[in-house]
């Protein structure tokens, strides 16, 4: 190891686990959760029901991505299909309301 390595606040040996003098390891956002109306096994969503799908869907408008709602691809696939259903026919707004 280098005098500039020590400098620079790299280590090559032995680093302790949880010791990140660099802050370059990603921090954990927790365990993600589906909603518990998603677990049933015969669960759809509904286009005509914006309460429901408000839930995936962020203040501005967007929804959300699967590593945030915790669904599945299927379920994931079935969200966005009825919530771009439901923008179509004027339940839900395609942007935030100003």
């Amino acid at each position: 190891m280098s005098d500039k390595d020590e400098f620079m606040g790299y280590d090559r040996g032995g680093d302790v686990k949880g010791d990140d003098p660099l802050g370059l390891r990603r921090r954990s956002r927790g365990k993600k959760r589906a909603p518990g109306f998603t677990a049933e096994p015969d669960f759809q969503f509904e286009y005509k029901d914006p309460q429901q799908l408000k839930h995936f869907i962020t203040e501005r408008g967007k929804i959300m991505p699967r590593r945030i709602t915790g669904l599945s691809a299927k379920q994931q696939r079935a969200l966005t299909l009825a919530v771009k259903r439901a923008r179509n026919i004027a339940l839900l707004p395609y942007t935030a309301v100003k």
